[in-house]
């Protein structure tokens, strides 16, 4: 069997909506109860789990003790902010690209470094569909510090599986290296298609629109 791990953000879906990076901050912020001043920067391919360390170290919390609250925090914060009508963009080209897999027998499913709520609002929201999606063969990282944890896991419930992995960052590449999964890298995220030819991806390509031939060529022949 051969599955498919779509990366969430700026593979699935455009980063379109610029209150990403705010999010983790004001979930740490509802989670400690206090105002935390100047927010961090965000690192693009982190996961949830990585980004909520980093800030509440920074500010001097124990990030064992208030991991969860902020964990809790930024879900509930993604679920307020979908209810009030915050939506993500289907990236160019992946309603075809999924139907395609279907059609080829191939499964669809997630390795993301959100959480399974987060990935199931951002999907819905989008009109793409949670239900697009196996859910039972993918993979998140609401709790991972690296994301190489993620793909990790996935090699190990999966030992018999032909695995490829389609993201949009470095960090995607280095994760899937460490599992020993083949990476194939899409420029629809803030990489441009030079710097992700820099990585081990087995091919890289602008959008997924128009490099679909190419794509499940690539993946045919692992």
């Amino acid at each position: 069997m051969t599955t498919i791990l779509w990366d969430v953000d700026g593979t699935l879906l455009l980063n379109s909506f610029t209150g990403g990076g705010e999010l983790y901050h004001m979930a740490v912020e509802r989670a400690v109860g206090r105002e935390l001043s100047p927010p961090l920067p965000r690192t693009h391919g982190k996961t949830d789990g990585h980004i909520l360390t980093d800030i509440l170290e920074h500010f001097g919390f124990d990030a064992a003790e208030w991991h969860e609250a902020a964990r809790e925090s930024l879900d509930a914060l993604s679920v307020e902010r979908a209810a009030a009508g915050d939506r993500r963009e289907i990236a160019p080209g992946i309603r075809e690209a999924l139907d395609e897999a279907d059609a080829r027998g191939y499964v669809n499913a997630l390795l993301t470094g959100n959480s399974s709520t987060r990935s199931r609002v951002k999907l819905d929201g989008s009109g793409l569909g949670a239900e697009r999606f196996d859910w039972s063969r993918s993979f998140f990282g609401a709790t991972a510090s690296e994301r190489s944890e993620i793909t990790r896991a996935a090699r190990e419930s999966l030992p018999d599986e032909t695995l490829v992995i389609i993201g949009d960052t470095p960090r995607d590449d280095e994760a899937a290296v460490a599992a020993g999964i083949p990476f194939i890298a899409v420029a629809t995220g803030v990489f441009t298609v030079d710097e992700l030819r820099e990585t081990g991806a087995i091919l890289v390509v602008p959008t997924i629109e128009g490099h679909l031939d190419e794509v499940f060529r690539a993946i045919a022949g692992l």
